[in-house]
C-alpha cells in the first residue's frame, strides 16, 4: 500500500482500491496548503477541531467520517471496518484557556487497508486510557503517532503507549514545522527516545508499505516523513 504525509495529522493512505485521507486541517488556520487530491473516505478524528477536521479542500466527494460519532463495536465504512476509542484534548495554549472552555472530545481510530493495521491517535492530550490500551494490544500494525508532546500526549505517556500496544512501525505525526502556527516538539525530541537503528527516514513524503518491511518483533520501525503541504 502507499502512504502519503500531507503535514500535521493528516495522511492519505491508498490500498484495496481505495484512498483514505485523515484528519485533515483547515489551510487557513493551519497555514498548511490545500491538499487538492481525491480520496473515497475522510476519517477525522472530531468534526470541531480546525486542525483535525476540514475536508473541503479534499476532492474527489469522499464520504466524510467523524470518528468520534461512531458507536461501540465499529461501523464498516466503503468495506473498511472502523473502531473509534474515545479521547479528550490537552488545553494548552491561551486562546484556548482564556475563556475557561473545556477540552473537546476527539477519537483515537483504528481501521485496515493493504493487509496492515493502522491506528491513528487523533488529537489525545493525555495517557492514552488503560481499557484503550489493552483493547488495541497486539492489534496495531502501524501506529500514526502523536509527537509533539505540547499539547497532545506527553511523550513518556506515549512511550508506554507504544510498549504495551506493540506496534510493528511507527510514524510520527502533529510535530513542529516551520510552516505551521503550533508552538510544538520537533520530532527529533521523539527520535531521541527510540533506539537510532530502529529510524528510517524515507527522504520524501511518500513511499510503499507492505507487511514484510516490518519486524516481526522488537522495537517498532519508525519512518520519518517530509510534509508534503
Amino acid at each position: 500500500m502507499k502512504i502519503k504525509f500531507y503535514a500535521h495529522a493528516s495522511f492519505r493512505l491508498e490500498g484495496d482500491g481505495l484512498a483514505i485521507v485523515t484528519d485533515p486541517f483547515n489551510c487557513e488556520k493551519s497555514h498548511f496548503d490545500p491538499i487538492n487530491e481525491p480520496a473515497d473516505i475522510v476519517l477525522m478524528s472530531s468534526d470541531t477541531d480546525d486542525f483535525h477536521s476540514d475536508p473541503s479542500h479534499v476532492t474527489g466527494s469522499p464520504e466524510v467520517v467523524n470518528t468520534l460519532a461512531i458507536p461501540t463495536g465499529g461501523r464498516v465504512v466503503k468495506g473498511i471496518e472502523v473502531t473509534s476509542y474515545p479521547a479528550t484534548e490537552s488545553l494548552t495554549f491561551d486562546y484556548q484557556t482564556e475563556y475557561g472552555r473545556d477540552p473537546d472530545a476527539n477519537a483515537l481510530y483504528h481501521f485496515s487497508l493493504g493487509g496492515l493495521r493502522f491506528l491513528h491517535m487523533g488529537d489525545i492530550g493525555t495517557a492514552v486510557p488503560e481499557g484503550h490500551l489493552q483493547a488495541l494490544k497486539g492489534k496495531v500494525d502501524v501506529l500514526l503517532a502523536l509527537t509533539g508532546d505540547h499539547a497532545t500526549i506527553p511523550l513518556p505517556d506515549l512511550d508506554e503507549a507504544i510498549r504495551v500496544i506493540g506496534p510493528r512501525a511507527v510514524i510520527p505525526m502533529h510535530y513542529y514545522s516551520p510552516k505551521g502556527v503550533l508552538k510544538i516538539e520537533p520530532v527529533e525530541s521523539f527520535l531521541a527516545r527510540v533506539p537510532a537503528e530502529s529510524i528510517t527516514r524515507v527522504g520524501g513524503s511518500e513511499m510503499e508499505l507492505t507487511p514484510d518491511m516490518l519486524p516481526a518483533s522488537g522495537a517498532p520501525r519508525v519512518f520519518v516523513f517530509e510534509q508534503s503541504r
